[in-house]
């Protein structure tokens, strides 16, 4: 049987239909269970699927890669896909490759299966890795090519993608509302029961609300966005919200979007997947923010309400400026450095200019941008906020136990 190392030489080599069979093999499965010579791949672009049935990231990409391949078979493109599996077991793997309409390496060949995942260091599933048609490897990004462009990322060249990307920015640069809420001639999203012209948020600054009822952590940026919402709209900001639902059916959908104060697309919506494609959502929860122009302000509303709440509002590069500006001032009464209740190590302040760039706080698992307390030795990194609130707690329980201990009761005697 064909060594990992054996795969990867194969690979390097341009002999990608060597790597995908082995010594005692030379076929693939379908999702009948029929077998297909692999030599039937000579001359085809090939897409390796690595994925697997308990994960919900391919679960959720299936679909859409699957109707990507079935558009290009249909216009008689030269594309191939062959399933790589992670499957846990064999009844796991029957289960979603039943699902798919392109051919895998069996489940019991390991060694194959192994000496792939390991030549393209694959870490994180779904990955998609493309392959031209005389066996060179052209993308490693597969997967976010499809989600962003659909069938029309084929073939997958350089020049291909030059021109998606000259296509993209030019839809970008003539952007309105109406083009990105009309759809079919359904020119309203709905609110809880009403329909709500399109029209009438023209001029308002405007967040779509990528979310699901399935997805965890949108349940949690949800509460915070609904506050938000509500204390901005008391202070007659003129500020909208548009749920762009990714749940699976009707019963997600309403779910979700049952505590949700704002307005919504239709479930099941075709505008829905092209609003995705268009702002390249790569994960969910995500807030795009469109100004009163119709141009997209940010695609990081989330990340800037986790850092600034309502103060984010409108969320424009002037505000941001402001508000950079203000933390700055008031990190200077902050201590360099203490040992915070919550690890074990020292912190130090940093700015975005000496470490403090981009991360993901340590106490509250958001993101965070500039200032942050961040440990030297291990990378432990918290929002300042985060800083104050877990002292404050800290600062209260103490309180609270000296409170406690100085109480008595009178006994009679």
């Amino acid at each position: 049987m064909e060594t990992p190392t054996c795969i990867a030489a194969a690979v390097e080599d341009g002999s990608l239909i060597i790597a995908l069979s082995s010594e005692n093999r030379d076929f693939l499965i379908s999702p009948s269970g029929n077998k297909l010579s692999v030599k039937d791949l000579e001359g085809k672009t090939i897409g390796l699927y690595f994925a697997a049935n308990w994960y919900s990231k391919c679960e959720f990409f299936n679909p859409i890669l699957s109707k990507a391949y079935i558009q290009l078979k249909e216009q008689g493109s030269q594309f191939e896909i062959v399933f790589v599996s992670s499957d846990e077991d064999l009844s796991c793997f029957k289960d979603f490759h039943g699902k798919m309409p392109w051919p895998a390496i069996p489940f019991y060949d390991l060694q194959s299966k192994r000496g792939l995942t390991k030549k393209f260091d694959i870490e994180g599933i779904p990955s998609l890795v493309v392959f031209s048609p005389r066996g060179e490897l052209m993308r490693t990004d597969g997967v976010e090519l499809i989600e962003r462009y659909g069938f029309h990322a084929y073939p997958f060249t350089s020049e291909k993608m030059a021109e998606l990307e000259a296509e993209e920015k030019a839809r970008h640069a003539v952007q309105t509302l109406e083009k990105l809420l009309v759809c079919n001639g359904r020119d309203f999203v709905v609110g809880h029961g009403q329909q709500v012209p399109v029209s009438d948020l023209i001029g308002k600054t405007v967040g779509l609300y990528f979310s699901a009822a399935w997805c965890s952590p949108c349940s949690k940026f949800t509460s915070r966005l609904v506050s938000i919402y509500d204390s901005l709209r008391t202070n007659n900001k003129e500020f909208e919200v548009v749920f762009v639902s990714l749940d699976r059916d009707q019963e997600g959908y309403l779910q979700c979007f049952s505590g949700m104060p704002w307005l919504a697309l239709p479930h099941n919506n075709e505008k829905s997947k092209a609003l995705t494609r268009y702002f390249d959502i790569r994960g969910i929860p995500s807030l795009i923010i469109v100004g009163p122009d119709g141009k997209t302000v940010t695609k990081d509303g989330r990340n800037l309400i986790n850092l600034h709440l309502e103060m984010a509002f409108p969320f424009t590069e002037a505000q941001m400026s402001f508000l950079q500006g203000k933390m700055d001032e008031e990190a200077k009464a902050y201590p360099h450095n203490f040992h915070h209740v919550s690890h074990q190590h020292v912190l130090n302040i940093v700015s975005a200019n000496s470490g403090g760039g981009p991360f993901i706080c340590c106490e509250c698992e958001e993101q965070g941008f500039g200032w942050a307390y961040q440990c030297l030795d291990c990378g432990y990194e918290v929002h300042l906020k985060c800083v104050q609130a877990v002292e404050k707690e800290s600062e209260e329980n103490k309180q609270e136990e000296i409170d406690g201990g100085d109480s008595f009761c009178v006994v009679g005697n």
